[in-house]
């Protein structure tokens, strides 16, 4: 077997582990909290889960990369649309991090850490499963 069918085999099982490791970074953060998490600081994971799920409901086969030719174009509109979510719910994250750290009466600075790791992890285990998916 080859690293390509080895891939194809693997490749799933290694972005639901990657998948998972993001969610876990943020339920430990918000179970070991010391203050209530407010739900905005929710959505960036939930954003990101969404943009993961839009990566995979398109098939790499179907996308015809010639400049030339029109192709499927609402395919490419879907990934553009969930690179856009993706890379929001990142910055989001970015963002309730920094204000995580600035604020002393708010959740702790590992809280927005956990949001950021899980933003990253959920996105990058989309992408695992994108490229190894193939039907």
């Amino acid at each position: 077997m080859d690293f390509a069918e080895m891939w194809v085999i693997f490749g799933p099982a290694v972005a639901g582990v990657v998948f998972g490791a993001g969610w876990w970074f943020w339920v430990d953060a918000v179970v070991c909290s010391s203050v209530t998490i407010s739900f905005v600081h929710y959505l960036p994971g939930i954003f990101a889960s969404l943009a993961a799920l839009m990566f995979n409901c398109v098939r790499k086969e179907d996308i015809d990369y010639s400049p030339y030719e029109e192709g499927e174009w609402r395919l490419k509109l879907w990934l553009f649309l969930a690179y856009v979510i993706a890379f929001v719910s990142l910055a989001a994250s970015v963002g309730l991090l920094i204000q995580d750290a600035l604020e002393k009466s708010g959740p702790s600075a590992w809280t927005g850490t956990a949001g950021v790791l899980q933003c990253v992890f959920v996105l990058i285990s989309g992408l695992v499963y994108w490229t190894s998916h193939s039907d």
